[in-house]
């Protein structure tokens, strides 16, 4: 839904309270809204802010934009976190290699969600794709488990070597966020106190999908249907 509204003109404040309006219609509530004194419903990131970013009647979408909607929910006692990145109108080639290269790492790490694997297998995964995009993923901030809280154990990192850590079991949800640089990995946190953006204000692009391991297969809680 909102990302049919992601064009020249819109302020991310809009995108907000369409958000909150739709989640509460369906019986949820706005998982990030008042989380650790978060003060918006949706996190809205423009071009070389990674994560966070506070939406605003000020910030106002241009073309060749891109932007981060960030989207957390609460509904019957159990949470659910997703993330896309959507080009504002037509965008630079590099800003959408930087896209398809992010979304395909996320689908890479979603692979390797599968029991018997170990943590870092989803890590790996996610590291080798960006890296072959010519791209650097964000090391200072990682995806994680969910369920009964938005934020649970185990962290979930977007680098590392295979086979190590936590051996990924059946019944497991982990929320896999790759955030992918078309610079340097290194971030900043911005005055605001909570937006994170690239340290060197390159491209940022994000992906988020909430993973259940099945028996045979990863499942992805948060997959949108075609139609």
């Amino acid at each position: 839904m909102l990302a049919r509204e992601v064009k020249g003109g819109v302020s991310t404040l809009a995108l907000d309270r369409l958000a909150e309006t739709f989640i509460r219609d369906e019986g949820g509530e706005p998982a990030f809204k008042g989380y650790r004194g978060f003060p918006a419903s949706i996190c809205t990131s423009i071009n070389e802010e990674v994560v966070h970013g506070i939406p605003s009647a000020k910030r106002i979408l241009r073309e060749g934009d891109i932007v981060s909607l960030d989207i957390g929910v609460r509904r019957n006692g159990l949470y659910g976190d997703a993330a896309g990145t959507y080009p504002v109108g037509e965008v630079a080639p590099q800003a959408s290699k930087l896209m398809e290269t992010t979304l395909r790492s996320l689908e890479m790490g979603i692979e390797q969600a599968r029991p018997g694997n170990r943590l870092s297998d989803i890590s790996a995964a996610i590291e080798e794709e960006a890296l072959r995009g010519g791209f650097h993923v964000v090391r200072a901030l990682v995806g994680h488990g969910i369920g009964r809280e938005l934020h649970e154990e185990p962290q979930v990192p977007n680098y590392g070597r295979p086979g190590e850590g936590p051996k990924l079991r059946e019944g497991m949800v982990l929320a896999i966020e790759p955030m992918v640089n078309a610079g340097e990995a290194d971030v900043v946190t911005l005055s605001d106190g909570w937006t994170v953006a690239t340290a060197d204000r390159a491209l940022s692009a994000h992906f988020e999908h909430t993973v259940a391991i099945g028996a045979q297969a990863p499942r992805v809680l948060s997959r949108v249907e075609a139609g």
